[in-house]
């Protein structure tokens, strides 16, 4: 008698078609015409001419001078803005797996009962739209905002701490936001982890400090990863914070790619073309780790 999976062999490919439409019309044709616009010359009004050319990628990466005649040289700003992105990216990544990777650990060794109920704090705040929480969050770091206030109140400072349009404002930002992408993965893992090898580790008088680093790391490394990538992949793209809580120093590619859709005086291909790049560090990011995987599995 064959299996339910036999029987349905013949319709797999009618039962995925749903899915390959979902995904071909909002994932795939989407990038295609980015990838399309970013070869395209600028209209004056904002829009593309189909004029097949190279002026976008050649904006991003040459400075040509005020009216385009000057000796090509490297373009630093769009650079140093790639620069400050992959920074601030890494720098949540790293902040989110400190604190969530004890969080994660603290909610998986809970009983069942407490385990919803931390689940629940944490996944709380996404009940709420990320504009609003990015809002929330400048609201409250501002110069006479609920953290300076009570801070001069505990006389701990003189004068408010200047946190707006600064790293520190867009680094809260980012980890404020993608904080539960590095828990969650995390608590997966470590919920699966048989915690009968800590407990025979222990019983052969390894300290505590061992046992996370040989055997519980180790053994949880493909939650951490994945959240790791959760957390990097969106902040490398985000926009809302450096816009809501940063300034023009905080700038982030994010930002320059929604700059260049806006209003007439928008530049479509090279937002375009920016977004192509940022598309390829995600590529190179997920390509890597694809590496270590199957190399770990040899």
């Amino acid at each position: 008698m064959p299996t339910v999976s036999a029987a349905f062999a013949p319709l797999r490919n009618w039962l995925m078609a749903p899915s390959w439409l979902i995904v071909g019309f909002f994932l795939v044709l989407p990038v295609l015409l980015m990838l399309v616009y970013s070869f395209l010359t600028k209209e004056f009004r904002g829009g593309v001419i189909w004029e097949p050319t190279l002026a976008a990628y050649d904006q991003f990466l040459f400075d040509r001078g005020l009216f385009g005649d000057a000796p090509p040289r490297l373009q630093w700003a769009y650079i140093q803005i790639f620069f400050r992105s992959i920074t601030q990216a890494a720098g949540a990544t790293f902040f989110c797996l400190i604190i969530g990777f004890p969080t994660a650990y603290f909610i998986a060794t809970r009983a069942d009962n407490a385990k919803v109920v931390w689940l629940f704090l944490v996944t709380v705040p996404y009940w709420v739209n990320l504009l609003i929480r990015t809002v929330s969050m400048k609201f409250l770091i501002r110069d006479n905002g609920p953290l300076n206030e009570g801070l001069t109140a505990l006389g701990l400072i003189d004068a408010p701490v200047q946190l707006i349009n600064t790293n520190v404002a867009v680094q809260l930002g980012l980890f404020y936001s993608y904080l539960p992408f590095m828990v969650l993965p995390i608590y997966a893992a470590v919920e699966r982890y048989n915690f009968a090898l800590s407990e025979a580790a222990s019983d052969l008088y390894a300290p505590k400090w061992i046992i996370l680093r040989r055997i519980l790391i180790p053994v949880v490394m493909p939650g951490i990863v994945a959240g790791c990538i959760l957390v990097f992949v969106p902040s490398l793209g985000a926009f809302l914070a450096p816009d809501l809580l940063g300034g023009a120093k905080t700038f982030m590619i994010g930002s320059l790619i929604d700059e260049q859709f806006k209003g007439n005086a928008g530049n479509w291909p090279f937002g375009a073309a920016a977004a192509m790049i940022l598309l390829l560090l995600v590529l190179i990011v997920l390509t890597l780790y694809a590496r270590s995987q199957s190399r770990s599995k040899v």
